[in-house]
């Protein structure tokens, strides 16, 4: 059974900082684009950073500068480093990957929790 399974979350003052990880686990022959949504109470599912396989990364402007997406093709991990959180980086945090097994498919990780307390 294949699966993304997210850890890292959890509650910090804002200013502060935390570090997400996305693990793709089973039969899994390679893994393509990753990325990281989130999705806040009352709001829309939004992505707020992606990485290809080759490394090449994309940002929600909200998160320019703060956020930095990584992977470690050799663990099929991925990571999201949060710096500086803001009190409306708050959200249930989710990871999404392209992976190879039969054949390519998108999976959603179960999401994890972020709460910035000001």
């Amino acid at each position: 059974q294949v699966q993304l399974v997210e850890s890292g979350g959890g509650l910090v003052q804002a200013g502060g900082s935390l570090r997400l990880s996305c693990v793709a686990s089973g039969s899994i022959v390679s893994i393509n684009d990753m990325g990281w949504y989130r999705q806040a109470p009352g709001k829309q599912r939004e992505l707020v950073a992606g990485i290809t396989r080759d490394g090449s990364t994309n940002y929600a402007d909200s998160v320019k500068g703060r956020f930095t997406i990584s992977r470690d093709n050799a663990k099929n991990t991925g990571y999201l480093q949060m710096k500086n959180l803001k009190p409306e980086d708050t959200a249930v945090y989710y990871c999404k990957a392209q992976l190879f097994r039969a054949g390519w498919s998108w999976y959603w990780g179960q999401g994890t929790q972020i709460t910035v307390s000001s």
